[in-house]
């Protein structure tokens, strides 16, 4: 087996239980919810009108959106009652997934109780059975195989849909699929869909033997089949139970130099004797605020990210004046502690192909105003809604023909294939200066510094031996060597995972 499949297969039992987790509690809630919700409706058709519309209507938002909107959700329904709630992690997770799983479960048990002969109430009636027996002893048996067909489907979609969970920090087997697209590391994408497709047919293939046991009236079968799926969740959920104290969380965001950083300071971790463990692929909001809440211990953020998106600044100040309030910003707000800045930039730099620099006479976000109506734009998911954007285009008259957004794997590719014209890189980025990129100068300052700043929460802030662990990081690493790292896990051939990279570069400070 090669290296690559045993790291991926390594992530595997702990991803695999956090999913397994994840799906069948949002699988239980739903049916808690839809199971009395149908018998009201059975009974109703007003009632069925009115949940089947609202079940249908949430059955429309993408998983990933639903997913998204629980996040300032929970954040706002935590500030109303004075915190306690976290946003982070598997609460939103649960809610979106539950919500996700209902259509299914609900309309068929609605079909399958409202589909039962009358002829066989009437019968019930005459043998004058109440409500409660004739459901217990007569509907519910004849209506059960429906509904059994509504939660098969509805457990395959949860389990492929809690994949997207990483996006709120809820780990799943979804962390290698995203983890593997942002570093082109495809056997990470294969392990996770495998892992997650096997689930699925197992537990699709294990409530196929519950329904059919009902179904023929053999309770022996649909025995085996609650006892077979009793002992999967059991076996699937013993590494969560192992005790975990004392673990460090480290934050990441979704592309490969937040992989590599986190890696780095989880090395520097480990030697001082703490256990650690990843969440990676967390968008800029999230990640602030799970570290603020205590759910993340530690991460790597920007300073014009900080300054844009926490302070809703829009002004621009020197690089040493901007660290120092967002020190003092950070930690009266939230107690967050800036550790200090790594050495080195990562700031949003437009980019484009040399042969488009040298033909138009490119060298200025000016000179790119002039010719923008005549390029297509590339950017990642995050820019065209920031701050930083909309400061570019106060500063400069750019009006672009028209704007993509790419995952940072593809963007880099699409400009180099003609797919688009210029595009947001990040100054720290590799592949700029391996394919040969030309980056224009933004000679009217209007991106705002992006050191890259080391920042702890709240409970990790005052914690002498924490401190002393990553204080070395401070200042030592040059761009240069971040650009050499970066570019070991994205290049074609030959790659690094994330955690070599970041041996490298913890060998690179030594120097």
């Amino acid at each position: 087996m090669s290296e690559a499949w045993q790291q991926a297969l390594a992530r595997v039992p702990d991803l695999l239980a956090a999913h397994v987790q994840l799906s069948f509690s949002a699988l239980l809630l739903a049916m808690l919810i839809c199971l009395p919700l149908a018998i009201w409706a059975a009974r109703s058709p007003k009632v069925a009108g009115i949940a089947l519309t609202i079940a249908s209507l949430i059955q429309t938002i993408p998983g990933l959106a639903l997913l998204a909107l629980f996040y300032p959700l929970l954040l706002g329904i935590s500030a109303l009652i004075g915190g306690g709630i976290s946003a982070f992690g598997f609460l939103p997770a649960l809610l979106a997934l539950t919500l996700y799983a209902l259509l299914p479960i609900l309309r068929n048990a609605v079909t399958g109780l409202t589909g039962v002969d009358p002829a066989v109430r009437q019968a019930a009636d005459g043998l004058g059975m109440t409500a409660r027996q004739k459901l217990r002893l007569v509907e519910a048996p004849l209506a059960a195989p429906t509904i059994m067909a509504g939660i098969r489907t509805a457990a395959v979609w949860t389990i492929g849909a809690a994949t997207l969970s990483t996006t709120v920090g809820q780990a799943s087997l979804g962390d290698l699929i995203f983890a593997g697209l942002q570093t082109q590391n495809w056997t990470l994408v294969l392990a996770g869909c495998l892992f997650s497709a096997a689930l699925a047919i197992s537990v699709d293939l294990l409530l196929g033997l519950i329904e059919r046991g009902i179904r023929e009236r053999r309770r022996l079968l649909a025995g085996a089949g609650v006892a077979i799926i009793a002992a999967g969740l059991l076996v699937a959920t013993l590494p969560l139970l192992i005790a975990r104290d004392n673990i460090v969380v480290i934050g990441a965001k979704s592309f490969s130099e937040q992989f590599i950083l986190a890696r780095l300071i989880g090395l520097r971790l480990e030697k001082a004797g703490y256990r650690v463990r990843y969440r990676d692929g967390l968008g800029s909001a999230v990640v602030y605020q799970a570290l603020a809440e205590g759910d993340v211990d530690v991460y790597v953020d920007y300073s014009g990210t900080i300054w844009t998106n926490q302070m809703q600044r829009t002004d621009s100040q020197p690089k040493a004046e901007m660290l120092d309030a967002i020190g003092r910003w950070t930690m009266t707000n939230d107690g967050v502690k800036m550790l200090g800045a790594l050495g080195f930039e990562n700031t949003y730099a437009f980019a484009v192909r040399p042969d488009d620099a040298r033909q138009k006479s490119l060298q200025t976000l000016d000179d790119l105003a002039r010719v923008s109506s005549d390029f297509n734009f590339g950017t990642d998911v995050e820019f065209l809604e920031r701050p930083e954007w909309r400061m570019v285009q106060d500063a400069y008259p750019i009006r672009f023909k028209d704007a993509r957004s790419f995952s940072p794997t593809f963007m880099y590719p699409a400009l180099a294939s003609g797919e688009v014209d210029v595009i947001s890189a990040f100054s720290s980025d590799g592949r700029i200066a391996a394919n040969n990129f030309v980056i224009l100068e933004d000679n009217k300052g209007a991106v705002p510094s992006y050191e890259a700043i080391l920042l702890l929460s709240p409970k990790r802030a005052d914690e002498d031996r924490f401190v002393s662990a990553l204080k070395p990081l401070i200042g030592a690493i040059t761009v240069e060597n971040m650009r050499e790292a970066n570019y070991t896990v994205d290049r074609e051939g030959e790659k690094k995972t994330p955690r070599e990279a970041a041996l490298w570069l913890n060998d690179k400070l030594r120097e």
